[in-house]
């Protein structure tokens, strides 16, 4: 099935219900205090969704790519700040594994999209090279 926008994407899905996680996460009293830690956590997972969506709108697969990747590096560093958050005991180890689990599923997604589209990407050069090559052999009644 072709996605016809990127909120038909299952990645931007979940990307979008972590995001609410992640601000339900840092409401917490223990947040009020370190409002660097909580605006750095929220702002990487806000862009996590947002580039999936600006690459999947660049309406080029190279372009995709490349914001995916953008993607894919605001959740490894969410992963990361959680560590934080775990080892200033501002949220209980439950509240971790839950949004530590979230983010290595949307990587893992992330990470097979950018595979398939390279593929993808690989599949049609050689279908343009065959049409190419045939094209060549009918020209010259080969």
């Amino acid at each position: 099935m072709k996605a016809a926008s990127f909120e038909d994407l299952k990645v931007w899905q979940d990307a979008r219900e972590f995001v609410k996680s992640v601000y339900k996460l840092t409401s917490s009293e223990n947040f009020k205090k370190d409002f660097g830690l909580k605006d750095q956590i929220q702002r990487a997972s806000v862009s996590i969704m947002n580039n999936i969506a600006e690459g999947f709108e660049r309406n080029n697969n190279k372009e995709f790519i490349k914001f995916l990747g953008y993607a894919k590096g605001s959740a490894g560093e969410v992963r990361s700040m959680l560590y934080i958050t775990l080892d200033l005991n501002y949220i209980q180890e439950n509240s971790f594994n839950k949004n530590f689990e979230s983010s290595v599923n949307i990587i893992t997604q992330i990470s097979n999209f950018i595979k398939y589209l390279r593929r993808y990407a690989v599949k049609e050069k050689l279908t343009k090279a065959r049409s190419f090559i045939i094209l060549i052999f009918q020209f010259f009644n080969l």
